[in-house]
């Protein structure tokens, strides 16, 4: 498995959500989902339509899941960019049912694969010049490194991601030693 990194670059992200929802409304969804809830790729590729939406049709205040990795139960408001992007999404597709797959495959009724992900994910990167390694775990890495860099404390984003140790949580999400070292330097008391 490759090791990939976050998108670091918001405006690259906004560059990838414009194309993303230019060529495919499910895609964006996904990308817009991932990078704000943090959720892995088998936990975002198993929601169904129910985890999202309530039984009148509106957008949920929440999610509540168990992870398919750790088998802890996660529960999570949805941010707004996120509840707009599933209402939008939801709104072109016809005859939902709650208990079909909130990312279907074109090819059934089966949730899209990890590769499939995989590839929507690499061509938008590559599409706004982003070379770094991308991958599904990107998502949930641009999520852990963007509440770091907004100054949420490191120990709130390891327990968010359900990791061992601060020190794994900040390799996880990227953090370099030149961004450490910059902390001294710019501090300069």
């Amino acid at each position: 498995m490759e090791f990939v990194q976050p998108i670091r670059d918001k405006k690259k992200i906004d560059d990838m959500k414009k194309i993303l929802k230019s060529s495919n409304l499910r895609d964006y969804c996904l990308f817009v989902l991932g990078i704000n809830s943090g959720l892995r790729i088998s936990d975002l590729l198993t929601l169904k339509i129910s985890d999202v939406m309530d039984e009148k049709g509106k957008i949920r205040e929440r999610i509540t899941l168990r992870e398919k990795k750790t088998g802890k139960a996660k529960d999570f408001p949805i941010p707004c960019n996120a509840k707009k992007a599933i209402k939008e999404y939801l709104d072109t597709r016809k005859d939902i049912e709650p208990d079909q797959p909130l990312f279907p495959s074109r090819k059934g009724g089966k949730p899209i694969t990890r590769q499939q992900a995989y590839r929507i994910l690499n061509e938008a990167a590559r599409a706004v010049g982003i070379t770094d390694e991308i991958g599904t775990h990107t998502l949930r890495k641009t999520f852990g490194y963007h509440a770091y860099k907004q100054g949420v404390d490191i120990t709130r984003i390891q327990k968010l991601l359900n990791h061992s140790a601060p020190s794994v949580t900040l390799a996880y999400i990227g953090i370099t030693q030149e961004e450490l070292d910059n902390i001294y330097i710019s501090l300069n008391l």
